[in-house]
Order: C-alpha cells, then sequence, then structure tokens
C-alpha cells in the first residue's frame, strides 16, 4: 500500500511537471504507459498493425492534450478512455473483432496431450466467442477481464453510466455462455 501510495505521487509529479511544460516528464510518463497503451489497443483491436497505430494516435493525443488532464480522474482512467475512443473509432470503420491472448489455461493433474488440445479448443472457442459479442459488450469485457478495470473505472473510460457498465457484462456474460455452450454442443462456428 505504501509503494502504491509513493508511485503515484512519483506520477502525479510527472504529470504536473508535465502540464507545466517539462517535456522531459512528460517523455517518461508516456515510456511509463506506452506498453498498457498498446496492450489495451491490442485487446481491443485483435491486430498487431492496427493496435500499433491506435497507441501511437493514443500516445500523440496524451502528449498534446496532457494540459486538459484534470485529476478529477485516475490518470490511468484518463489514459484509457482516450485509448478506448480511439479503437472505437477504428472498429467504427473496420468492424474488426476483439481477440484474447491464447492464456496456458492450468488443469489440475497430469498435463498430457489431450489436455493440451482441449485447452488449445477452449481458448480458441473463447477467442470466437469474444469476437462475436456486439462492441459496446466486447469493450467493457476486455476492460473488466483483460485489463482488470473496475466497474467505476470502465465507466469512466468509456463514459458510461455505471448501471450500463454492469447491463453491458451481464448481457455480455450471457451471450458468452449461450456461445460457449453452443461449441460445446458442436455448433456452427464462424
Amino acid at each position: 500500500m505504501l509503494q502504491e501510495r509513493g508511485i503515484l505521487v512519483v506520477e502525479q509529479e510527472l504529470i504536473r511537471a508535465a502540464q507545466s511544460g517539462d517535456r522531459d516528464a512528460l517523455i517518461s510518463l508516456l515510456r511509463k504507459i506506452e506498453t498498457h497503451v498498446y496492450r489495451t489497443a491490442f485487446y481491443l483491436l485483435n491486430n498487431e498493425q492496427d493496435a500499433l497505430d491506435a497507441s501511437q494516435e493514443a500516445l500523440i493525443r496524451i502528449y498534446s492534450k496532457i494540459q486538459s488532464y484534470e485529476e478529477k480522474a485516475q490518470f490511468k482512467t484518463w489514459v484509457q478512455r482516450i485509448v478506448t475512443n480511439i479503437c472505437i473509432d477504428k472498429f467504427r470503420r473496420n468492424k474488426p473483432s476483439v481477440s484474447i491472448e491464447e492464456h496456458n489455461l492450468v488443469f489440475t493433474g497430469d498435463h498430457s496431450v489431450e489436455n493440451e488440445v482441449m485447452a488449445t479448443y477452449v481458448a480458441q472457442d473463447i477467442h470466437e466467442a469474444i469476437d462475436k459479442l456486439p462492441d459496446h459488450h466486447r469493450a467493457v469485457v476486455v476492460l473488466r477481464y483483460l485489463q482488470d478495470f473496475s466497474y467505476n473505472e470502465i465507466a469512466d473510460s468509456l463514459n458510461l453510466p455505471l448501471n450500463t457498465v454492469k447491463s453491458y457484462l451481464f448481457r455480455a456474460r450471457q451471450q458468452l455462455q449461450t456461445l460457449l455452450q453452443d461449441y460445446q454442443k458442436g455448433g456452427v462456428r464462424g
């Protein structure tokens, strides 16, 4: 807790210095968040090149708009809103799909080839199910389950009421459950 508080103080000092025109502080701040920005863009856009483009656009926007940041919201929430809005604009233009990274699923018991094959199928099913969600549901799922944002942070990032975020997550989970059950029964994919 103390270390986290110390990190926030350093971040706030960098932000204030950047807003005062300290270019080195701004560059340090951008370097600190660039991985997070890219990761979010990649999760939302499911394409390395699009994620790189969106990340660059987001970092440029943060660079040029740092003066407009107010400490009413957390800095990471403000950054997330910028990245998410850029990605949503790309959704609307390209209609790509969101992906999750291939996570290694942990099975209890022995790790046989059969288990590894099953894990690959499960990850693929989850990937395909998330891809089929509507854009607004996909965005809240990515922020909640892949970026570990709280409901309030998602609401702030997407500029949505808290109850709308909860509703989107509830509906997205229902849709995912239905899709995954269909996959399990051998339903049609694609």
